[in-house]
């Protein structure tokens, strides 16, 4: 294809930003012009010269290696270097702090951004004051964030479509919100009763530096409750499923394994619902999802998910009608982060949502 749409990655050297850097690098519509990869430039542990302006992205990730990114390079970030490549769209795959302070320049310099940080996700100030962002309450980041759409397709296509600035979702949000916004949707949830969220992830969903509770003596043969009512992926909940704080509860998991997130969700129904019925509400909502997998006769597994582009979503009805434990798994690296990343680039060029995922 003949294609030159002409992308950047910043942050290529976390987990997410190797899996971005591997679909970006094979989507059929990009073969012609493979991204350009800036950051900082230093002694990673693999080059050993902090003198270099760039680096092989073969010494960062080697499983990147051969073929047509045999010669591709991470390059010392500059707006002069991705003006020069004529980038157009520009993924960050950084910080939440340095998306705050880079959207904004990028956006006034014409460059179209997909954020897979929290920065812009949050549109309500009350959510956002959990990230404590030295620039809330300015005029540029109001400015910014009436730009932003919450990049989740199965919700937003339309929006994202014609957007600037798409923020990518959270990965324990997608998995709820894709999981729950279909039931509360239809009205059928009785919001009163709460809402339970069980979810577990995988030890990368934290990110590549090591911690004192990611490093393999704490998490091997371990599993361990954190963020409890202080997870910062709980706005997106009260936000994205039309919720407010006191109808669930949210408590995410560190599971000691790589990758992978189930989350187990426990809901009541204002009346009896039969499977039929909650089936019908889940395939008419996804009907023109096809990153979206719909479990009607099991409940899906990590296994299942783990390294694909997908979410899996499956229920089991309570015998009484009015109970449903619903599960839903996706890798968090991928439908979690950079895989819905280029599903948003797809859709803002108006290429098939699923083109290079499937």
């Amino acid at each position: 294809m003949s294609d030159t749409l002409q992308t950047a990655v910043v942050g290529v050297t976390g987990y997410a930003g190797a899996e971005l850097a591997r679909l970006l690098l094979h989507h059929p519509r990009l073969q012609n012009t493979p991204p350009v990869f800036a950051g900082r430039v230093d002694s990673n542990g693999s080059s050993g010269d902090a003198s270099r302006n760039s680096i092989p992205l073969a010494e960062i990730h080697p499983q990147l290696a051969g073929g047509h990114t045999a010669n591709l390079k991470l390059e010392s970030f500059s707006w002069e270097l991705l003006a020069s490549r004529g980038v157009q769209i520009l993924f960050l795959a950084t910080p939440h702090e340095q998306s705050r302070t880079w959207v904004p320049e990028a956006l006034a310099r014409g460059l179209q951004v997909i954020d897979l940080s929290g920065a812009w996700r949050l549109t309500e100030a009350a959510n956002r004051a959990i990230y404590n962002f030295e620039d809330e309450g300015t005029k540029l980041a109001a400015e910014t964030q009436s730009q932003a759409v919450y990049g989740l397709p199965e919700l937003h296509r339309e929006q994202i479509a014609n957007a600037s600035l798409v923020a990518n979702p959270g990965c324990y949000a997608t998995s709820i919100i894709l999981a729950l916004r279909p039931l509360v949707a239809a009205g059928i949830v009785d919001l009163n009763h709460g809402i339970v969220a069980d979810s577990k992830s995988g030890v990368s969903g934290a990110g590549k530096a090591p911690t004192a509770k990611t490093h393999f003596m704490y998490a091997a043969d371990n599993l361990s409750a954190y963020g409890v009512f202080t997870h910062r992926h709980t706005g997106e909940l009260l936000e994205q499923i039309g919720i407010d704080q006191s109808q669930i509860v949210f408590t995410p998991h560190l599971l000691p394994i790589p990758r992978g997130i189930l989350s187990t969700i426990y809901a009541h129904f204002g009346g009896v619902q039969t499977a039929e019925s909650i089936s019908s509400i889940y395939h008419d909502f996804f009907a023109h999802s096809p990153m979206v997998r719909l479990f009607d006769k099991s409940l899906p597994q990590i296994q299942y998910s783990v390294r694909t582009n997908y979410a899996d979503i499956g229920f089991q009805l309570a015998p009484d009608g009015r109970r449903a434990v619903i599960v839903s798994c996706l890798d968090n690296l991928l439908k979690g982060a950079a895989s819905q990343a280029v599903q948003n680039l797809n859709i803002m060029q108006s290429w098939h949502e699923a083109e290079g995922l499937e």
